[in-house]
C-alpha cells in the first residue's frame, strides 16, 4: 500500500509537470509582437538654416500598438549638406538650402520624411533666364538664386521653389537643380509667365520669367 507520504510526493511532481506544461503553453500563445511599420515625424516640416528639430519615430506593431522608438532607431540623412541628424538621437541640424531625405530604421523596418531647409533673411529670389524662347516640345532649364539680407552674394536655391506656368501645357518636376520646363504642344507665338515661389520663415517670395513659343 503507498504509503500518505509517497502520494503526496507523487502529487507533487505532478503538479510541478503541470506548471510546466502550462508554461511552455503560454509561452507560446503570448509572444512579442513584431515591428511592421515606422512613422517619421514631423511629415515634411520646413526648417530655417542653421536651427535644429527634434525628430520623431513612432513604431506600429503587428498586433496593432503602438510605441516611441525615437532613440531606438538608426537616424540618416540622404543630403548631410542640407540636413544633419543625430544617427542616435535623431536631432536635426539644418545646414543649407535644399531638401533631405531623413529616414529612421530599425532592422528591416524603415520609414522617412522629407526636410526642406531655407534660408534665413532671404529679400528675393530671382530667375535665370529671366527670358528666353524656345519651340513647343522641347524642355527649359532654370535656376533661382536667392538673396540675403545683408550679403551682396547669392545662394542656389533651385530645388526649393515650386514651379508654376500661365499654359496648362508647361509642366515641371519640382525639386530638380537645374529645374526642367517641359514645354508640350503650346500654341505658336504664346507668351508664357514661368512662377518660382520660395517659402521663408516670414513668408513667400516670387519671381517671374517669361517663355515666348516660336
Amino acid at each position: 500500500m503507498v504509503s500518505n507520504q509517497r502520494k503526496l510526493q507523487l502529487l507533487a511532481t505532478w503538479g510541478a509537470l503541470l506548471l510546466l506544461a502550462t508554461a511552455i503553453g503560454c509561452k507560446g500563445f503570448f509572444v512579442n509582437p513584431t515591428l511592421t511599420t515606422l512613422t517619421v515625424g514631423p511629415t515634411t516640416p520646413s526648417v530655417v538654416q542653421g536651427s535644429t528639430l527634434q525628430m520623431a519615430a513612432t513604431g506600429t506593431y503587428d498586433d496593432g500598438t503602438t510605441n516611441s522608438l525615437t532613440n531606438n532607431v538608426l537616424w540618416s540623412s540622404d543630403d548631410t549638406t542640407v540636413a544633419n541628424i543625430d544617427s542616435a538621437s535623431g536631432k536635426l541640424t539644418a545646414e543649407g538650402a535644399g531638401t533631405a531625405t531623413i529616414t529612421a530604421q530599425s532592422g528591416t523596418v524603415s520609414g522617412s520624411t522629407t526636410v526642406t531647409v531655407t534660408l534665413a533673411n532671404v529679400i528675393k529670389i530671382t530667375i535665370n533666364p529671366s527670358s528666353t524662347s524656345t519651340t513647343p516640345n522641347t524642355d527649359v532649364q532654370y535656376t533661382v538664386a536667392a538673396t540675403v539680407s545683408g550679403s551682396s552674394a547669392t545662394q542656389d536655391v533651385t530645388s526649393s521653389v515650386t514651379w508654376t506656368a500661365s499654359d496648362p501645357n508647361v509642366t515641371f518636376t519640382n525639386g530638380q537643380d537645374p529645374e526642367e520646363a517641359q514645354v508640350g504642344a503650346v500654341t505658336v507665338g504664346t507668351v508664357v509667365t514661368i512662377t518660382a515661389t520660395y517659402v521663408t520663415s516670414s513668408g513667400t517670395l516670387t519671381a517671374t520669367s517669361t517663355l515666348t513659343v516660336n
